[in-house]
C-alpha cells in the first residue's frame, strides 16, 4: 500500500508525475475545485443595510405528507469578526471525486497537495485540506448534497431517510499529514526539490482568491438583477468584464465620432549615376518640420522643386541594434499567438496547459515539455540559463552567445518567485518532438522554444543610412536599413505583415532597402516625383491580441484571467467578432452606458486597476481581505442604491423619432424588445386592438462602418480553430465564413451571427396587393416576400421549372423542412401534398416510364436516377460546367 496520497488537479498531470514518484507515492487528480460558492444563494454574509427596508417574511407552506419536517437554521449574526465571510459547500458533481479520494487516503501517513502554483491552485490546496482535516463535517456535507440531488420522494409516496455513511478513521489511528507541495515545472528535479521541502497552505494566497471571488459575486448577484428589471431578464454584470467591454465601447464610439483629415505625401525617384535608384520623401521646409495639408499645397511643392538642384545635404550611417525579447509571459504568449498562429487566448491556454501538463512523447512516457503557463514574470532560472547557453554555440555557434547572460527587468508587481514560460528541457527541439506533437501543440511549443532560445542570444546589428538631399527650400530623407547580424533573429523572425508584429519588433525606416553610395554635396538626378492623397484613419478596433495588450498595460485582470474575460463577453453576445476585430453589439453597447453611468466607481477602470494591485498586497500579506472588501462594498452600495433610482428602465423607452408610420401616418417610436430595439407606431395601445401595430427594424442597431472599418472587415479572417485563412461561401441557409482546411477542419461562421441582418428592400411588385417585395432574413436562411406583412403574406417560391408529376397543374417549388434540410414539394399544397427528397428533373425514366427522374447526391459522386424503387435506372450526372454549358 503506498504511504502518501498525492492529489493534482489534472489526470494528466497526475499521469506525468506518477512517472517521477515512486511506488510508495499514489497519485490522484481532483479534476479542479472540489467547493464552491452555492448557487441558490449569494453565500457571502454581507454587512446590514442600516437604511435597508425589512424583508418580508415568506409565508409559511403545509409540509407534504410523510414528509420530513425541515429544520429552519437561524440566521447568522454578523460580526466584525465574520463579515464577508464566505459559505462554501461541495460540488455537487465532485462527490464521487471526494469520496474516492477519501477511500485513497485511508491509511496513508501524508497527504501532498500539488495544485497549481497560483491563487486557483492555492485555493484547490486550502479546501482539500478542509475536508481531509475535518472528515466527519463533510462526510455529513456530501450525504446532505446527495439527498439534496437524489429529491424529495414522489407526490404520495413516503420519504425514506437516507443512511449515513460512517467514517472510517485511519488505520493506524491517527490522521494523516497534510503538506502543500509546489513547483514550477513537471520534471524529476523540480519534483524531488517540492518533496524535500514541502510546506503549508498560504493563507495570504488563499486570501487573495478568496477576495476576488466574493468581489465578482457581490457584483454579479447585486447588478444582474437589476439589468433584468431595466433591460431584459438573462444578462448579467461581472466586475472585470464589465471594464473590458467599457474599453471595446468607447474604441467603437471613438471610432464614429473620427473625422478624418487629408494630408498628402511627396515622394522623389532619385539617380546617383550608381544603382539603385532610390525613393527619398519629402521632409522639411527651411528646417522646420512641414505638413501638406491638400493637394493646392502638394502642387506648390512640387512647382517649387520639379526644376530646383537636387543634391545631397547630408550622409550619415550608424550601426542600430535591436535586443532579444524576453522570453514570454502569459499576456505576451497570448498576443504572439493570436498574431503568429491565429490562435485564441482560449485556445492558447488549452493548448499550453496540455503542454506543461504532459505529453506522450513514445517509449518516453508522458513529458511535461513547458513550465507554468500563468505568469507575468520573466525570470529564469539558474539552472536553464546554464542549460540554453551551453545548447547555443553548439548549435547556432559562439558568435550567437552573449558574454553574459541577458537579464530582463519584470513590469511591477509581477510574481517573482514564478518563472517566465520556458521549455522544461531547452534541449528537446521542436523538431525532435514533432513526429509526438499534433499541429497545434507543435506550433506553439516551436514558439516558446524559439522565444526562449532567442532570449538569450545577441542583438541582430544593422547598418543604417540616412541620406538628406536640399531641393531649394525643400529636404528629402531617403533612409536604408541592411543586416549586418542576424543575431537572435536567427532563431526567432519577425512576422511579415506588419500589423502583427510585436511591441519588441517594431519595423525600422527603409528595413531592407539598400542605398547608393553618395558623398556630400553631389548632383543627383529626379527621375519622377509622385504626390499621395492620403487620409488620417480612426484607430483599430480591438482584437484578441491588442485587447489582452491593453488590458494588461491598465492593470486590468491578471494572467489567469485574460481568457476568461475574453470569452465571457463574447458568450454573453456583448460583442461579436468582425473580420476578427471586437464590436460591440447593441446590447454591450445598451448595458455598458446603463453601467458606466449609474455605477461610476465600481467600472471605473483606474478603480478596477486599483483592485488588482490591493489583491496583490493581499497576497503578500500586506493588506487583510476583509479591509479592501469594505471599502469596496462602502463604494460598491452607494452606486447600487444610485442605480436603482436613476437607471433608466430601457423596458419602457419609447423615444420619439422624427420618422412616419408607413400605414397609417403617426410618428414612430424606439421601443425595446426582448430582440433589441425597434421601431413602433406611437398610437399603438396594448389595450385597445383596434390600434395602428405597425413596427419595423431599427436600422441603426448595428455600428456604421465607414470607410477605413470596411477596410479592416475586409481583410483576411483566420480560422479559431487552426489558423487557416477564412473565406466567403454560400449555402443553402445563405453566406457564411468557412474554414480552408477542410475537410480537416470543419469549422464555419454564419454572417449574421449575434447581430440582426437588415432587410433589403426590391424593384419587384408584389402580384397580390402591388407593394415593393423584400428580401427578408429567417431561421432557415433568406426568403423574399411581400413588404405588406401581416395584412400581405405573399411569399415568392423558388420555381425549380418543372411541372408536378401528380396533379399536372402546379408547378414544384424547393423548400426547406424545420431541420433545415432542402425537399420540393408541389406549389398547390394543400391541395397537392406531392413531395421528394431530391430534385425532380423533367425527363421519362427510359426503363419504367416514371414521369420524372431526380438528382441524387451519393458518395461515389451525383447520379440521376428513377424515383421508382423497383426500376434500378441510375447514371452518371454531367459535371456542373458541362450541365451549364447544355443549358446555354
Amino acid at each position: 500500500m503506498a504511504r502518501s496520497l498525492v492529489i493534482v488537479e489534472s489526470p494528466a498531470k497526475a499521469k506525468t508525475i506518477n512517472k517521477y514518484l515512486g511506488k510508495n507515492y499514489l497519485v490522484k487528480a481532483s479534476y479542479g475545485h472540489v467547493m464552491d460558492l452555492p448557487k441558490k444563494n449569494i453565500g457571502i454574509l454581507l454587512p446590514a443595510d442600516p437604511n435597508g427596508k425589512p424583508k418580508k417574511k415568506k409565508r409559511k407552506t403545509k409540509a407534504k405528507a410523510g414528509a420530513p419536517e425541515k429544520k429552519i437554521p437561524k440566521p447568522v449574526v454578523v460580526t466584525s469578526e465574520n463579515i464577508f465571510e464566505p459559505t462554501y459547500e461541495v460540488i455537487p458533481n465532485k462527490i464521487k471525486v471526494i469520496t474516492d479520494l477519501q477511500k485513497a487516503a485511508r491509511g496513508v501517513e501524508a497527504i501532498y497537495l500539488a495544485g497549481d502554483p497560483d491563487r486557483e491552485g492555492e485555493a484547490i490546496c486550502a479546501h482539500l485540506a478542509e475536508i481531509f482535516g475535518r472528515p466527519k463535517k463533510y462526510a455529513e456535507m456530501i450525504a446532505k448534497v446527495q439527498e439534496e440531488q437524489k429529491g424529495e420522494a414522489k407526490e404520495g409516496e413516503e420519504a425514506k431517510p437516507k443512511a449515513q455513511k460512517k467514517v472510517v478513521a485511519p488505520a493506524n489511528g491517527a490522521p494523516p499529514k497534510i503538506y502543500r507541495v509546489m513547483f514550477n515545472e513537471i520534471t524529476q528535479k523540480a519534483i524531488k526539490a517540492a518533496f524535500e521541502n514541502p510546506a503549508q497552505v498560504n493563507e495570504d494566497l488563499v486570501d487573495a482568491q478568496q477576495a476576488r471571488r466574493v468581489l465578482d459575486r457581490i457584483v454579479g448577484y447585486k447588478v444582474s438583477p437589476l439589468l433584468w428589471n431595466k433591460v431584459r431578464r438573462g444578462l448579467s454584470a461581472g466586475r472585470v468584464q464589465t471594464v473590458a467591454l467599457r474599453l471595446i465601447v468607447e474604441r467603437e464610439l471613438e471610432i464614429r465620432a473620427f473625422v478624418p483629415v487629408e494630408y498628402w505625401t511627396i515622394h522623389a525617384m532619385l539617380d546617383a549615376g550608381t544603382p539603385p535608384v532610390f525613393e527619398a520623401k519629402l521632409h522639411k521646409f527651411k528646417g522646420e518640420d512641414l505638413e501638406v495639408a491638400n493637394q493646392a499645397a502638394a502642387d506648390a511643392v512640387l512647382a517649387a522643386v520639379e526644376k530646383a538642384k537636387w543634391e545631397v545635404a547630408s550622409v550619415t550611417q550608424k550601426e542600430k541594434r535591436r535586443n532579444p525579447p524576453p522570453p514570454f509571459t502569459t499576456s505576451k504568449l497570448q498576443q504572439a499567438s493570436y498574431n503568429r498562429l491565429r490562435y485564441t487566448a482560449k485556445r492558447t491556454m488549452g493548448i499550453a496547459q496540455k503542454l506543461y501538463e504532459g505529453v506522450e512523447l513514445g517509449s518516453e512516457g508522458s513529458i511535461a515539455l513547458i513550465t507554468y503557463m500563468r505568469t507575468d514574470s520573466v525570470r529564469v532560472s539558474n539552472d536553464a540559463l546554464d542549460q540554453v547557453r551551453t545548447m547555443i554555440p553548439e548549435r547556432f555557434g559562439s558568435n550567437y552567445l552573449p558574454e553574459k547572460p541577458n537579464f530582463f527587468k519584470s513590469k511591477k508587481d509581477a510574481q517573482e518567485a514564478h518563472e517566465a514560460i520556458r521549455p522544461t528541457d531547452v534541449t528537446r527541439t521542436p523538431e525532435d518532438v514533432r513526429p509526438y506533437l499534433e499541429d497545434d501543440l507543435f506550433k506553439l511549443y516551436q514558439l516558446i522554444w524559439q522565444r526562449f532560445v532567442a532570449s538569450q542570444m545577441l542583438p541582430a546589428i544593422f547598418d543604417q543610412t540616412t541620406i538628406d538631399i536640399s531641393a531649394g527650400d525643400y529636404t528629402f530623407r531617403a533612409t536604408g536599413t541592411v543586416q549586418k547580424f542576424d543575431g537572435y533573429l536567427r532563431v526567432y523572425q519577425m512576422p511579415v505583415a506588419a500589423a502583427d508584429r510585436e511591441d519588441d519588433e517594431k519595423d525600422d525606416d527603409g528595413e531592407g532597402r539598400s542605398l547608393p553610395q553618395v558623398r556630400e554635396g553631389q548632383v543627383l538626378r529626379l527621375e519622377s516625383i509622385r504626390p499621395d492623397q492620403h487620409f488620417t484613419e480612426p484607430p483599430p478596433r480591438y482584437n484578441e491580441a491588442s485587447l489582452v495588450k491593453e488590458l494588461e498595460e491598465r492593470g486590468i485582470g491578471r494572467p489567469s484571467t485574460y481568457s476568461a474575460i475574453l470569452s465571457t463577453i463574447q458568450e454573453r453576445q456583448y460583442v461579436q467578432k468582425l473580420g476578427g476585430k471586437f464590436t460591440p453589439t447593441e446590447i454591450g453597447l445598451v448595458v455598458t452606458d446603463l453601467l458606466v453611468e449609474n455605477f461610476r466607481d465600481i467600472f471605473d477602470i483606474a478603480y478596477t486597476a486599483r483592485l488588482e494591485e490591493e489583491l496583490d498586497d493581499i497576497e503578500e500579506g500586506k493588506e487583510k481581505w476583509t479591509d479592501a472588501l469594505a471599502e469596496f462594498y462602502k463604494k460598491f452600495t452607494k452606486d447600487l442604491k444610485y442605480a436603482e433610482k436613476h437607471m433608466e428602465n430601457i423596458k419602457r423607452m419609447e423615444k420619439p423619432t422624427d420618422e412616419k408610420c408607413e400605414r397609417c401616418g403617426a410618428p414612430l417610436v424606439i421601443k425595446w424588445g426582448k430582440h433589441g430595439s425597434f421601431y413602433a407606431c406611437s398610437t399603438y395601445d396594448k389595450e385597445n386592438k383596434d390600434t395602428c401595430t405597425f413596427t419595423k427594424e431599427n436600422p441603426i442597431n448595428l455600428p456604421d462602418l465607414d470607410s477605413a472599418d470596411v477596410q479592416e472587415t475586409q481583410q483576411e479572417e483566420y480560422c479559431e480553430n487552426c489558423g487557416r485563412v477564412m473565406v466567403l461561401k454560400r449555402g443553402r441557409f445563405g453566406q457564411f465564413m468557412a474554414c480552408t482546411g477542410y475537410p480537416d477542419c470543419k469549422t464555419t461562421r454564419r454572417l449574421d451571427q449575434g447581430k440582426k441582418v437588415p432587410d433589403i428592400p426590391l424593384d419587384e411588385l408584389c402580384p397580390k396587393c402591388g407593394r415593393n417585395m423584400m428580401i427578408r432574413h429567417g431561421r432557415f436562411g433568406e426568403f423574399t416576400t411581400c413588404s405588406g406583412y401581416p395584412e400581405c403574406k405573399y411569399v415568392k417560391q423558388n420555381f425549380i421549372g418543372v411541372k408536378c408529376p401528380e396533379c399536372k397543374d402546379g408547378e414544384l417549388v424547393e423548400k426547406r423542412a424545420r431541420k433545415g434540410n432542402t425537399f420540393y414539394g408541389c406549389g398547390n399544397y394543400p391541395n397537392c401534398k406531392f413531395t421528394s427528397a431530391h430534385k425532380p428533373i423533367p425527363e421519362k425514366c427510359p426503363i419504367c416510364g416514371s414521369e420524372y427522374l431526380v438528382e441524387k447526391n451519393l458518395k461515389a459522386g451525383p447520379v440521376i436516377a428513377c424515383p421508382n424503387k423497383e426500376c434500378d435506372y441510375e447514371r452518371a450526372a454531367p459535371a456542373p460546367e458541362a450541365a451549364a454549358t447544355g443549358a446555354s
